[in-house]
């Protein structure tokens, strides 16, 4: 088993509810099972900034899958709630993203790990850093990416997600 993490966003609907169950079908994936998840927090739209807020959320997961395989799960989790790719950095009903699987550095055509573009993203980071402030991304451990990052625009919620609600 190797330990993975996977950000987790929605800011569409019942962003909470979306989360959730996203959550819950990870764990259900009899090859991945769920560990720690961070607090959510409430983020300001990034690329694309004419949207509603983001909840965001990180969880660290034990899977036997490839890392191509757990980006497959995490794509189909995305489908089956209805994700729709319409615009890049658009809205987004659920979106689920690769961070890191284990120490492996690798560039596919479909994968990028570590996430190429995590140490830009103080809405992945603040809640990585919950779970993994010492793993070592990009030459540096997510506390100290999240340390350079401005965090403006990002709340931390008192609402918790987890597998039995």
């Amino acid at each position: 088993m190797i330990e993975a993490a996977i950000g987790l966003g929605s800011n569409l609907g019942d962003r909470k509810a979306q989360l959730q169950t996203a959550l819950r079908r990870l764990d259900a994936n009899p090859h991945i099972r769920v560990g720690q998840v961070s607090a959510m927090y409430e983020t300001a739209p990034w690329g694309e900034t004419d949207q509603p807020a983001f909840l965001n959320a990180c969880v660290l997961l034990q899977t036997s899958l490839s890392p191509e395989d757990l980006l497959a799960a995490c794509l189909g989790i995305e489908a089956a709630m209805g994700r729709l790719r319409e615009k890049r950095w658009g809205p987004r009903l659920i979106d689920l993203d690769v961070l890191f699987y284990g120490d492996v550095e690798m560039e596919s055509d479909t994968l990028t790990l570590p996430h190429p573009e995590i140490q830009n993203r103080a809405f992945v980071l603040a809640p990585l850093a919950e779970l993994a402030p010492d793993v070592l991304l990009h030459g540096r451990t997510v506390l100290e990416h999240l340390q350079a990052i401005d965090t403006t625009g990002i709340a931390q919620l008192e609402q918790t997600l987890d597998l039995t609600s």
